[in-house]
């Protein structure tokens, strides 16, 4: 029984000491901080700065608007060339479109002419086929018994007393003549009623005709160079959107939240002051991309590799949050904590820097934007863990 005792004795010590070694030489951190990347938004165009009073710390949604910049001096020289442009383009079209309608004017005035002159020509044509065609009758109803020029016609008149002037003396030529007359006629009346006139020497139309095919060749022109002017319009009133956006953009600017769940972390100009473009105006923190930022020993760093498991938790709490090193900058690293919202204190740099990945971290819109809060980040199994699960 004494023996059973000292055994049970001498293994509760060698527990407690395995507990105690294997907790203090797990590999760990010595530090560990929530940390985040840091935005900063800057001025896009110079100007006035007015900001909207957020809070430092303040969280904030997507899309917020957090500061102007106005500028009442923006350039719009731009802007007013091309509206001088636009106003000479529309001047244009406004004296082609008169010209088009005095044109089409003039030409429904002469097709008025052309058609009451076609009329008349034919009724003319009409008139004189239809004496030529008496005349042939006449010639011959004519007594061709007697064969001579003096011969009697029906109405007692000779054929010499009734001839035209140009007519053949002889009742047989005059009537070649009067027949030839007939055809010549009959022929200048169908061409006059296709409006092909003959007999006129040189021309086959009228004048009204004629100036109405000009005045045609003419419309077509200016449609031409209106269609052209209004595409010149056109084009110059897209020009002019672009440059209303410009000057829009120009004059006032907005500064808003790029993403959700951000910090308000820092202002770095005052209120109504006059900045200019590219100048930096407010710093949030990115909580959506938390992670730890930590240091080891050299020792501890050498076993280490990217991706590999580990855990953290909080100072003061128990509960394990699964991670993968994300980053092994070393000694020195002091340059990648330009844009990460909490800076390296003098004992982290002599130390080798780790950054592990927390997605359940990111997860959690509460904890996930606790920058700067601490703790410890471990990369081995400890002897207690298993008790740490059942507490937790």
């Amino acid at each position: 029984m004494k023996y059973t005792r000292l055994i049970i004795g001498i293994a509760a010590i060698l527990a407690t000491l395995w507990v105690i070694i294997g907790e203090q030489m797990t590999a760990a951190s010595a530090n560990a901080t929530v940390n985040a990347p840091v935005v900063t938004l800057r001025a896009p165009v110079a100007g006035t700065l007015e900001m909207q009073g957020h809070a430092l710390g303040a969280r904030l949604g997507q899309n917020e608007l957090l500061a102007t910049v106005n500028d009442p001096l923006a350039d719009s020289v731009r802007l007013y060339d091309l509206q001088l442009e636009a106003d000479t383009a529309g001047a244009a079209y406004a004296r082609l479109e008169a010209d088009i309608e005095q044109k089409k004017k003039a030409r429904a005035d002469l097709e008025a002419r052309a058609e009451r002159f076609h009329a008349a020509r034919i009724e003319e044509i009409e008139a004189r086929l239809k004496e030529a065609r008496e005349r042939v009758a006449l010639l011959e109803a004519s007594d061709e018994s007697t064969g001579s020029a003096a011969a009697s016609l029906a109405d007692g008149v000779t054929v010499e007393d009734s001839r035209r002037p140009g007519e053949p003396v002889t009742r047989a030529l005059a009537l070649s003549h009067a027949r030839e007359r007939v055809e010549t006629l009959e022929i200048e009346l169908a061409t006059a009623r296709e409006g092909v006139y003959l007999g006129d020497g040189y021309n086959d139309a009228p004048y009204a005709g004629q100036r109405m095919a000009q005045i045609d060749d003419e419309l077509d022109s200016l449609n031409a160079a209106l269609t052209e002017t209004d595409a010149q319009r056109a084009a110059i009133e897209r020009r002019m959107t672009r440059a209303r956006q410009r000057l829009g953009r120009q004059s006032r600017a907005e500064l808003r939240t790029p993403a959700e769940g951000m910090l308000f972390w820092e202002t770095l100009q005052a209120d109504a002051v006059t900045v200019q473009r590219g100048d930096p105006i407010l710093r949030l923190v990115d909580c959506s991309r938390s992670m730890i930022t930590l240091s080891v020993t050299e020792r501890t760093f050498n076993t280490l590799r990217v991706g590999q498991d580990a855990s953290f938790r909080f100072t003061g709490q128990s509960h394990l949050y699964p991670a993968t090193v994300g980053r092994l900058a070393g000694s020195g690293a002091r340059t990648i904590y330009a844009n990460l919202a909490v800076p390296p204190s003098a004992k982290h740099l002599e130390r080798y820097d780790v950054t592990l990945l927390v997605p359940s971290l990111n997860a959690d819109p509460e904890i996930g934007c606790a920058v700067g809060r601490t703790g410890r980040a471990f990369f081995d199994g400890r002897p207690l863990d298993i008790f740490r699960g059942w507490f937790d």
